[in-house]
């Protein structure tokens, strides 16, 4: 570029020249083109304007500056110039009033070290869902996956909910039965969320408020019962629970899949009374399999009896039985004189009539 007296008057490409009283200044092709006095004045000249990429980018926008296919650089609100020719570039600009990312702007580029304190991401997990709102407004449900959006004063909230099973303890629940008994309860309940717009824009801590329904309808249901009652037909409280919460969950965006009760804790004083209660049905349990048992036994001696008498050689072999159990715990015994060996073992084990 040659000037005189300060003034630009033409651009020189390769070669020799000869100058007259007038600077030349050279410039590299392969760097971007740094204007030595105001870039509007030098673009007056056709051929100067011809060889320049001239590039604005406003107060809200970024260019991608490529050369060659590669990210070069992030061009920021100004006006900048680059020689054509020798270095391929290409210039890709973007709003970043706006939060939406133009689709032509693949994800390797907003991931670019340059190029990612201009964007903000967020990821929807596999298991979950979220609501999209913008400026406080709600605008869609997202599902599972990475979104990007240009970083800038709008405000952006993504709510997720997770959509897998869930459970929830309700423990210590102090309730009086329909008699005054008070009891200690322990349950828990298993739920999945259904329906994120019901669940989140619907609805505040809907997880709370589950808990809430589950918890009167518990404290429903036992207050309606005595104590007896209450154990007699524990199982049947857990099936009214889950149905009684069923609808009220449903406008949760919420579906219960089960409700159960783990522990029934009682009080002392009636936990000592039911102790006593407990010890003395199985006493008179107890008592009444004894008397079956020796009615059994009366039953069968009196039945052997009969038998042997009406059978003498019954009777004999009973006599012998006897004699074998007796003799079982007798270590010997001594025989004296030429009777008879089995008329004196009668003798001794049997007694005369």
């Amino acid at each position: 570029m040659v000037f005189k007296d300060g003034v630009y008057q033409r651009m020189l490409k390769e070669g020799k020249y000869w100058l007259w009283n007038e600077q030349a200044y050279a410039f590299d092709l392969t760097k971007p083109f740094n204007a030595p006095i105001e870039l509007n004045i030098l673009l007056k000249d056709a051929a100067l304007a011809e060889a320049l990429h001239v590039v604005e980018v406003s107060d809200n926008e970024i260019a991608l500056q490529y050369e060659n296919g590669l990210l070069k650089n992030v061009l920021t609100a100004g006006r900048y110039a680059y020689w054509k020719g020798v270095m391929d570039y290409q210039f890709i600009k973007a709003d970043i009033s706006k939060i939406e990312i133009d689709a032509s702007i693949d994800r390797a580029t907003l991931l670019n070290k340059q190029v990612i304190g201009y964007v903000r991401t967020s990821a929807v997990e596999n298991y979950e869902k979220a609501l999209f709102f913008v400026d406080g407004q709600f605008q869609k449900v997202l599902e599972p996956g990475i979104y990007y959006w240009w970083k800038n004063s709008i405000a952006v909230v993504v709510a997720k909910a997770d959509m897998r099973q869930q459970q929830i303890e309700i423990n210590g629940q102090e309730i009086l039965t329909k008699d005054k008994a008070g009891l200690r309860i322990n349950a828990f309940a298993q739920y999945k969320v259904v329906d994120i717009e019901k669940a989140i824009l619907h609805n505040k801590e809907y997880d709370k408020q589950l808990y809430v329904a589950f918890q009167l309808a518990l404290r429903e249901q036992v207050g309606t019962l005595g104590f007896d009652e209450l154990l007699e037909k524990k199982e049947t409280i857990a099936p009214y629970v889950l149905e009684r919460v069923k609808n009220e969950a449903a406008q949760l965006g919420i579906e219960v899949a089960g409700f159960g009760i783990r522990d029934i804790i009682l009080p002392g004083d009636m936990k000592e009374i039911m102790n006593q209660v407990l010890v003395a049905e199985k006493k008179a349990q107890a008592n009444s399999i004894m008397r079956r048992e020796e009615t059994a036994s009366t039953r069968s001696l009196l039945n052997t009896a009969k038998l042997m008498e009406d059978n003498s050689m019954l009777w004999k072999l009973k006599e012998m039985e006897y004699v074998e159990k007796i003799a079982d715990k007798i270590s010997n015994i001594s025989v004296n004189g030429n009777g008879d060996l089995v008329g004196q073992l009668k003798q001794i084990f049997v007694p005369q009539k």
